[in-house]
């Protein structure tokens, strides 16, 4: 792939889609930087945050920092996660803004989408409230993009936007809490085959629809993005198709090689019934569609969890 930049910095590079980012770019012989707080570098930090953007001076970022989890972890945390993430999007857009970087690409969650729709299409995507299930890191990103389209208006700052389905793959966080369901699924199935459980409980009622996205291949669409028009409407990125949560519960159980039995526990709440992408914009402006089969995936995920179970990221 070709591009025209020099140095481009990829906020949150040591997580889950940060760590196939920076992978990717560097396959692709791009002069990539990652920074976070383990790095001791502080993105709710305006003066922190610009300070390195002085110093390195980038020519685009690929802003992967984010503070998030499943419905559980966004119901019990929903100030935190506003908080945290309002300020990186807002520090890193404004310190990118002051140094002159040419490109922001900025991922944004399908949670964006309004809660009433069940195929998500860019021109549908202010036309109603979020789920309230979402509605804290949903409506943050969202204002990522608001702020975008103002610097765009203002200052004519570039940005390219690329809202995403659902994303699973190794390294993901491997957690009953803050994992999305399918690593959720992964890990209490190859937990419950290993340890000869009887059964395995999956939250919620399995009716709920939902599209995947493997992390290798959003990756390659915000790596892709580097040579795109810059544009400030959003793209979809996915695979334009869905799985009913009971049925993925039955692909994993079978994957995995679990002879139990699987139980729904009603209780927990389900969030959207459908979430499925209209990815027709997708392939009109990539030439590309994610490559990566679900079953190929899902064998790839339960393959690096059975060799290294719950990796802390």
């Amino acid at each position: 792939m070709e591009t025209v930049f020099k140095k481009v910095f990829v906020p949150g590079g040591d997580g889950f889609l940060g760590k196939s980012v920076v992978k990717k770019l560097q396959e692709e012989n791009i002069n990539v930087v990652s920074r976070s707080l383990k790095d001791g570098v502080d993105f709710r930090n305006f003066e922190q945050t610009k300070a390195l953007f002085e110093k390195e001076k980038f020519d685009a970022v690929i802003n992967c920092a984010a503070y998030v989890g499943g419905i559980e972890f966004g119901l019990k945390h929903q100030g935190e996660i506003f908080y945290n993430n309002i300020l990186m999007d807002a520090y890193l857009m404004e310190a990118a803004r002051l140094t002159g970087v040419k490109l922001f690409v900025n991922p944004i969650s399908n949670c964006t989408y309004p809660a009433h729709l069940t195929t998500f299409k860019e021109s549908d995507w202010w036309s109603g409230p979020l789920h309230d299930s979402v509605l804290t890191y949903g409506f943050a990103r969202k204002a990522s993009w608001v702020q975008a389209k103002a610097y765009k208006e203002q200052y004519d700052f570039n940005s390219i936007h690329l809202i995403l389905s659902n994303m699973y793959g190794p390294r993901d966080y491997f957690d009953e809490v803050r994992s999305h369901a399918l690593t959720a699924l992964v890990m209490k199935f190859c937990e419950a085959k290993k340890n000869n459980l009887p059964e395995v409980t999956v939250w919620g009622s399995g009716k709920p629809v939902r599209e995947w996205l493997y992390v290798e291949d959003g990756a390659e669409a915000l790596v892709r993005a580097l040579s795109l028009n810059p544009q400030v409407d959003p793209i979809n990125v996915g695979q334009g198709m869905g799985i009913p949560i009971g049925d993925l519960a039955v692909k994993i159980k079978e994957m995995t090689g679990f002879t139990g039995k699987i139980v729904f526990d009603q209780s927990r709440p389900d969030g959207a019934a459908c979430k499925i992408m209209d990815v027709q914009q997708m392939k009109e402006v990539f030439n590309w569609t994610p490559p990566t089969l679900m079953e190929d995936g899902i064998k790839k995920t339960i393959e690096w969890y059975e060799a290294n179970g719950p990796a802390v990221q």
